[in-house]
């Protein structure tokens, strides 16, 4: 890990950091502001998705039951499901893999009213996670102006893909459901910018919106590093850039 090189970039950067870097082979580890929270952004799908197995493997949610998006279901930005014609149905279990591959906002708030907002945060709160909160859907727009935002920090989305990784998760097999999902990601413009054409997998998560840009997860190299940048009120070109660097400075040496 190029610690010299990680801590430049990460304090010439504006607004709030929240960061982590875990080489999990030689228990090395590089932090700023972990357990800072900011807005989670798309970041707080990673949550949605483990209530969503745990309901699953609780027998309280059948994946493979249908659901219909409608049009005044859809959001804008991201995802695929806003651009597709309504009605149209499909297994809950697609909109687990939208949320998180194409980071569907769609299908993450129809998520968010099928599994119950108050047992996303008990599930957030039992697995430890300190400083995430489920706070409110997406595209709310006036509870936004009221400042009511969802939170996350690096110590959480560590710990996430520590226990991920660890098969406790929910369960072993949700664990690798999860995992292999997250591996699937088409969001690649930020951690594995540098590591896809080296042939290093990244298991991860991206997050933006207006001054925010985030990505965590599991970079698979030789030497597997949790890693996890989050930021806000920041220069989000700035931020991206250095991102791209601190994922590859963190699996050398």
């Amino acid at each position: 890990m190029n610690r010299e090189r990680m801590l430049e970039a990460l304090n010439a950067l504006p607004g709030t950091i929240s960061f982590s870097a875990v080489d999990i082979t030689r228990d090395e580890r590089l932090s700023v502001g972990e357990e800072t929270p900011v807005q989670a952004a798309s970041v707080i799908k990673l949550f949605i998705m483990a209530e969503a197995f745990r309901q699953r493997e609780a027998g309280l949610f059948d994946f493979a039951s249908p659901v219909t998006v409608r049009a005044e279901d859809h959001l804008p930005s991201c995802g695929a499901l806003t651009y597709m014609r309504a009605p149209l149905t499909l297994p809950w279990a697609d909109l687990v893999t939208l949320m998180i591959i194409v980071s569907d906002n769609t299908a993450t708030n129809l998520l968010i009213d099928q599994l119950g907002r108050d047992r996303i945060n008990e599930t957030i709160e039992r697995c430890g996670f300190r400083h995430t909160r489920l706070n409110r859907k997406l595209w709310q727009a006036e509870l936004s102006r009221q400042g009511i935002q969802n939170t996350v920090c690096a110590a959480d989305t560590e710990r996430f893909f520590q226990l991920l990784r660890a098969g406790e998760l929910v369960s072993p097999a949700a664990s690798r459901e999860m995992m292999d999902i997250l591996y699937n990601q088409r969001l690649n413009g930020k951690m594995p910018f540098h590591l896809h054409s080296r042939g290093i997998r990244c298991a991860h998560k991206t997050g933006e919106d207006d001054g925010i840009t985030h990505d965590v997860g599991l970079i698979s190299a030789e030497r597997p590093v949790l890693f996890s940048f989050l930021s806000e009120h920041t220069d989000v070109p700035a931020a991206e850039r250095a991102l791209q660097d601190l994922a590859l400075w963190a699996i050398e040496g």
